[in-house]
């Protein structure tokens, strides 16, 4: 295999773990910066949806920055405006300081994810095996790296100042170095017109080709449906523990580090099972999975049978996702070309952030008006769609070989005019 190849990987994934590093220590640490800021109750919601409503404009805005600079080229240099959008958040005294620093963090981060899974996404056509859910471990490690550290900060009562300070120096440079490394298309690397590409990828798509979102509207609804999710776990699971099932405050901060852990794991063996079964056997698994979780949460007699269920749901519910993202990529290769790839897997990224922004609020609607119980069986059918578009993931296991791939192989990430 081309080590290139191989540096792009590592590279990339160190990328995706510096992500999840930094969004884990503003979400955890929102509290923190409530109090910091004197923000109320009623107005912090309002802070809070804003960053991904600014974060689909980011994504969207990314798309037409790729058309005319490499994603790799996107991706070196806004992680390090993220970091700095967080030292923002924590550097200020009045709203507005907090307001600008979350308009700033929300732009990037859109951009940020939306380059991240496009290089990703590309690396998995490169290699002609699945590899992507392998990043999306890397930001689930990064996440539960991120709330530890957000644990020790406010354990030893830490100012966010010094927390966010001391953790972007260290990933910021780490996070420059790497990217020395990236692969894209065009070539990730800035050594000039002498950079290498990706093999077989042409430059990126023309601003004047046609593009069509109507053939990936199954994976929008099936990547909103991933996160409403998602959403539901890390804004609901501590509230159900406690008020529902009855268990202590401690005990009731447990699901989410669970559910966290159970993502990172089913990641990381998630590729192999995709190369073995195909995506499509692996989807649906997967949503059958997070399926029964809700089940169970919903019909959890204790806390203990309840964090049962939200262990079922980080199992199942962590595969979804980076599937979603390499089909949508394949299948705008497949009818467009290589380059219509980085395009389809921004505009995919938009429907990250509704999911992210109807699932939370429409679980508490529900909850208050009928009962949490019956609101946690909502998020479990809307999941379950999946199960129709389970097809649009790509075609049953696909044998053929490479220089670097076993025979049997999973068609996951090859489309017509890739490699």
């Amino acid at each position: 295999m081309d080590p290139a190849l191989r540096h792009g990987r590592l590279s990339l994934a160190v990328s995706f773990f510096v992500q999840g590093v930094l969004f884990a220590l503003l979400v955890t640490r929102i509290p923190g910066i409530q109090d910091h800021y004197g923000v109320s109750n009623a107005l912090l919601p309002l802070f809070l949806a804003a960053v991904p409503v600014l974060a689909g404009v980011g994504s969207v805005l990314s798309e037409r920055l790729v058309r005319s600079i490499r994603p790799s080229v996107v991706l070196r240099w806004i992680q390090p405006v993220v970091s700095l959008a967080l030292l923002g958040v924590a550097g200020g005294d009045e709203l507005w300081h907090l307001a600008a620093a979350l308009a700033v963090f929300g732009l990037s981060v859109g951009g940020l994810d939306a380059s991240m899974n496009m290089l990703g996404v590309s690396l998995q056509q490169a290699y002609g095996r699945s590899i992507m859910l392998g990043f999306h471990a890397a930001y689930s490690l990064g996440g539960i790296a991120g709330a530890s550290l957000a644990w020790a900060g406010a354990h030893w009562e830490l100012s966010l100042a010094l927390l966010y300070g001391a953790v972007a120096a260290v990933l910021v440079p780490a996070a420059l170095a790497a990217s020395r490394f990236y692969l894209d298309r065009q070539g990730g690397r800035d050594a000039g017109p002498e950079a290498a590409a990706l093999p077989g990828h042409a430059s990126a798509l023309p601003a004047s080709a046609p593009f069509s979102m109507k053939p990936l509207i199954p994976l929008c609804l099936v990547m909103t449906c991933a996160y409403i999710g998602d959403s539901t776990v890390a804004n609901w699971s501590a509230k159900y523990l406690q008020d529902v099932l009855g268990s202590s405050e401690q005990l009731a901060t447990v699901p989410y580090n669970v559910y966290m852990v159970t993502t990172l794991l089913g990641r990381t063996v998630g590729d192999l099972g995709v190369r073995r079964f195909g995506a499509v056997a692996v989807v649906r698994a997967g949503t059958l999975l997070a399926a029964a979780g809700f089940a169970v949460v919903a019909a959890a007699p204790g806390a203990w049978v309840g964090m049962l269920g939200f262990t079922f749901l980080g199992f199942g519910l962590c595969v979804i996702v980076p599937q979603t993202f390499a089909a949508a990529g394949r299948q705008a290769s497949e009818s467009y070309g290589p380059g219509a790839s980085d395009a389809a897997v921004a505009r995919l990224n938009i429907f990250n952030y509704v999911g992210f922004l109807v699932g939370s609020p429409m679980v508490g609607a529900l909850g208050d008006a009928w009962n949490y119980r019956g609101a946690m069986l909502v998020p479990m059918v809307l999941v379950l769609v999946t199960l129709l578009y389970a097809r649009s993931f790509g075609t049953e296991a696909t044998r053929y070989g490479g220089d670097h791939e076993r025979p049997r192989t999973a068609d996951v990430g090859r489309g017509s005019n890739g490699l």
